[in-house]
């Protein structure tokens, strides 16, 4: 264990943590609107609006913190562009909404909750994640299961794709890829979180 000096702040740490829960709430509510009726979506994405919102606050006072404190547990950097893939992250669970409200889709193909499910498992593990931020040693498994379903995530992505292109029309696979593509930025931004853990990993080691 290494010596320090100096107390550190660790609400950098917790902002994180909430930011990452954010996306899990995201998830919570795409879900509802995968099932939802068209009368439904406005308010729905009204609330996965509000949650990039508070996402966007959080990111905000997290800038201030990292500005104002005097000893942080991982560099300023780091916690800087783990903030940024966690709002890129809870961004694109908007932009799915937006896209499904915009395109008024009222079903898609099972590969789109298997997408969701994935986005799920990895907004729990990261939310996990950046709550032991301060323990590096826990996190060593973090980067592997992130990838792991990443991968899952790119091989959904292309069935669903092919299957779209197979038995839709072009303008409705033109949408319903959209989709998918949305699902699939969302699943990178959270394993770009898990990337860069794995980066301070590496260096702290």
């Amino acid at each position: 264990m290494k010596f320090r000096l100096f107390p550190q702040e660790t609400a950098g740490l917790e902002l994180l943590a909430s930011m990452a829960q954010q996306s899990v709430l995201g998830v919570q509510t795409l879900s509802e609107m995968f099932g939802a009726r068209r009368s439904d979506y406005e308010q729905l994405v009204d609330a996965l609006i509000a949650n990039d919102a508070r996402t966007a606050e959080f990111s905000r006072t997290l800038l201030t913190q990292l500005r104002t404190s005097f000893v942080n547990p991982l560099p300023r950097e780091d916690l800087l562009v783990l903030s940024e893939s966690l709002a890129q992250a809870v961004g694109q669970l908007v932009a799915v909404a937006e896209l499904i409200q915009l395109h008024a889709i009222d079903r898609l193909p099972s590969e789109a909750a298997d997408m969701l499910d994935i986005v799920h498992r990895q907004a729990e593990l990261t939310t996990t994640a950046m709550r032991s931020l301060a323990r590096l040693e826990d996190l060593e498994d973090y980067w592997t299961d992130m990838s792991r379903l990443a991968k899952r995530a790119e091989h959904t992505y292309r069935v669903w794709s092919s299957t779209a292109l197979r038995e839709l029309s072009i303008s409705h696979f033109a949408r319903t890829v959209e989709v998918a593509r949305a699902l699939l930025s969302a699943v990178h931004a959270l394993q770009s979180v898990a990337a860069q853990v794995g980066r301070i990993i590496v260096r702290e080691s």
